[in-house]
C-alpha cells in the first residue's frame, strides 16, 4: 500500500511523486479528520497555527511534515513528536520577498504613498518637477546610499543583489562576520556602531525569542533622522510602540512595514495614519516558487532514496 501524503487545497496538487507515495487533497479550513489521522505525511500551507497544533496531536502515524513557509516556527512549535521529520520552505520565498522589499524601498525613496494620497485628493503634488539632486538631505534614491540588511540569509542576499544593481552600498548583518556573495557582513556585536551610518535598515530576520524586539527604542535612536526602516521578516523583531514614538517625534524619516506584532494590523493602530509609514499586509511572501520540486524531492527522502532538503533541526 502506498504511503499517503496529504496536500492542502491551497496548492494545485499536481506533483510527480515517486512510486510508493500517493497524494490526497485536504481542506485547510476543515477540522483534522480521519483521513489525516491515518496519513503518513503532511504538507502545510495556508493552515492556521491552531490547525497545525491539532494535527500534531491527532496525526499519530505521520512521519514527515513539509511546511512551505520560509520560517520553521509554525511546525516546529506545533508539538509533533521527535520522530517526525520536519522540513521548511526555506529558499522558496527568496525572490518574491526580495522583490517586494525592493518595491517598498523604491516606494519610500520616491514617496509613492504621498503621490497616491495626492491623487485620491485630485491634487498635483509638489513632489513633482525640480527636486534636490546630489545634495538631497532625505532618502530619495538607492544610488550611493548605504543599506544595512539584518538577516543575511537567502532573502537578504537576494535583496542585496537587487540593491547593488541599483547602486546602493549594501552591508549585511548576521551571526557571523565575513564576506558573502560579494558583500561585507558584520556580526551582531557591530550593529550599534553601524546603525548611525546607514540610510536604510532592512530587517529580514526570523521570529522567536532570540530576535524578539531586537530593534527597540535604543537602536532606533541610533539611526539618522533621514533614515528609513523596512521590515519583511517577522513583526516581533521590531518594537512597534518604540517605533511609533520615534516616528511621531520625527527622529527617523519613515518606515515601510510588511509584518507586524499583531496581524492583521488592528484598526486602531497609529501605524495606519502616520504619514511617514507605508503599510503592506504581509504581502511579501505568499508565493512559494519551486514548491513542487521541493515536495517531490522530500517525498523521495521519505522513501530513503535521497537526503532530506530543508530539514528543521529541533531546538533551533
Amino acid at each position: 500500500m502506498d504511503l499517503r501524503l496529504m496536500v492542502p487545497n491551497t496548492l494545485d496538487g499536481r506533483f510527480a511523486l515517486p512510486q510508493g507515495i500517493s497524494a490526497e487533497i485536504y481542506d485547510v479550513t476543515a477540522p483534522v479528520d480521519a483521513r489525516l489521522e491515518q496519513a503518513d505525511a503532511l504538507v502545510v500551507w495556508g493552515n492556521s497555527r491552531e490547525w497545525v497544533r491539532s494535527a500534531a496531536q491527532r496525526m499519530t502515524r505521520v512521519r514527515w511534515v513539509q511546511s512551505l513557509g520560509a520560517g520553521a516556527e509554525q511546525v516546529s512549535e506545533a508539538g509533533f513528536g521527535s520522530d517526525v521529520v520536519l522540513t521548511s520552505g526555506a529558499g522558496l520565498h527568496d525572490r518574491p520577498v526580495a522583490e517586494h522589499a525592493l518595491a517598498l524601498l523604491l516606494a519610500a525613496a520616491r514617496r509613492l504613498d504621498l503621490l497616491r494620497d495626492a491623487q485620491l485628493r485630485h491634487e498635483w503634488s509638489d513632489r513633482g518637477g525640480r527636486q534636490p539632486g546630489d545634495d538631497a538631505p532625505e532618502f530619495s534614491t538607492l544610488r550611493g546610499r548605504r543599506v544595512a540588511v539584518w538577516g543575511f540569509g537567502g532573502i537578504g542576499r537576494t535583496l542585496a543583489g537587487y540593491l547593488s544593481m541599483l547602486g546602493a552600498d549594501v552591508i549585511g548583518i548576521a551571526r557571523s562576520k565575513g564576506r558573502r556573495d560579494g558583500f561585507d557582513v558584520v556580526d551582531d556585536a557591530d550593529v550599534d556602531a553601524l546603525l548611525p551610518t546607514v540610510d536604510v535598515l532592512v530587517l529580514a530576520l526570523p521570529g522567536g525569542d532570540a530576535t524578539r524586539r531586537l530593534v527597540g527604542a535604543d537602536r532606533l535612536a541610533l539611526l539618522r533622522p533621514t533614515a528609513w526602516i523596512l521590515n519583511v521578516g517577522r513583526g516581533t523583531v521590531l518594537d512597534e510602540g518604540a517605533l511609533i514614538d520615534t516616528l511621531r517625534r520625527g527622529a527617523i524619516a519613515g518606515a515601510a512595514l510588511d509584518v507586524f506584532e499583531t496581524e492583521p494590523l488592528p484598526a486602531d493602530s497609529p501605524l495606519w495614519e502616520l504619514p511617514s509609514v507605508i503599510v503592506s499586509p504581509h504581502a511579501a511572501g505568499g508565493r512559494p516558487l519551486g514548491y513542487a520540486a521541493l515536495i517531490e524531492h522530500n517525498a523521495r527522502a521519505l522513501l530513503g532514496e535521497v537526503e532530506w532538503r530543508n530539514r528543521i533541526v529541533r531546538g533551533k
